[in-house]
């Protein structure tokens, strides 16, 4: 199997096993959910941190406004009765009031720290060094590790419009937010292979030769990004040591001609 050392720019993102023989299609599309699925993961795992600090999310129309706020709208959260988590709940008011302050108790807590210190580690830029290969198998485990946390603390669901729901069912928002930018859409994504993009219809073996034992760095990005900038051949702790080589043996030179 050939491994593709994945980059996002300058970022080392996974490592993916294929092989020459597939079709550039194929690998392009399974990177690209690779990716984005990495993504989901650790949007949700930030979300999770939240919820097992100040409860669900609180009605869109109830965001970002301070209690006197809410009193004079009469606005109600209606689903904080319906969604109280396992084993009961404090208040924990959230300072940025996205949700509702309702604390899960610390058991459930955590049950949701473990769950996202789980994945996490699972989809970890780490694994690049320990040569351990990503999959869309093992992103979608993480996925359900988390969902099954959150089920076990919220087993009635969580609300329909919180965030983690949302990504849970594949209906999350990104518009308007950085992690927008963050994600590649599938029918513009390029990918890269020593400065030279690699086209849709043929075999990743016009690209990368024939040996399907080697490992290669490629790069992730897309339409309107333009050609992502190639790899240095040498890194910067060895340049160092070629340029104090060279200054030596120019010093060495100068004695000698002297």
């Amino acid at each position: 199997m050939v491994v593709l050392h994945v980059k996002r720019g300058d970022d080392h993102v996974f490592l993916y096993e294929t092989s020459v023989n597939t079709a550039t299609d194929t690998v392009i599309r399974e990177l690209v959910s690779v990716y984005n699925g990495r993504l989901k993961v650790q949007r949700i795992c930030m979300e999770i941190e939240e919820l097992a600090e100040h409860g669900t999310m609180l009605p869109e129309q109830m965001r970002q406004l301070n209690d006197d706020q809410i009193e004079e709208l009469h606005l109600k959260d209606e689903w904080a009765d319906k969604c109280i988590p396992m084993g009961g709940f404090s208040f924990n008011k959230d300072p940025l009031c996205r949700r509702n302050g309702q604390q899960p108790n610390e058991a459930m807590r955590k049950v949701l720290e473990k769950a996202v210190t789980d994945a996490k580690a699972m989809i970890d830029k780490k694994l690049c060094k320990s040569n351990s290969a990503l999959t869309l198998k093992i992103v979608e485990e993480a996925l359900n590790i988390l969902r099954g946390a959150v089920m076990i603390v919220y087993p009635m669901k969580l609300p329909p419009h919180d965030t983690i729901q949302m990504e849970f069912i594949n209906m999350e928002d990104l518009s308007g937010t950085q992690a927008s930018k963050e994600v590649i859409e599938p029918s513009k994504a390029q990918l890269w292979f020593a400065g030279r993009q690699i086209l849709m219809g043929k075999q990743l073996k016009e690209y990368l030769g024939s040996n399907d034992k080697t490992k290669v760095v490629v790069k992730l990005n897309q339409l309107g990004e333009g050609p992502p900038g190639r790899e240095q051949v040498i890194n910067e702790q060895l340049r160092r040591q070629m340029m104090a080589a060279n200054f030596k043996r120019q010093e060495e030179l100068k004695v000698s001609l002297n």
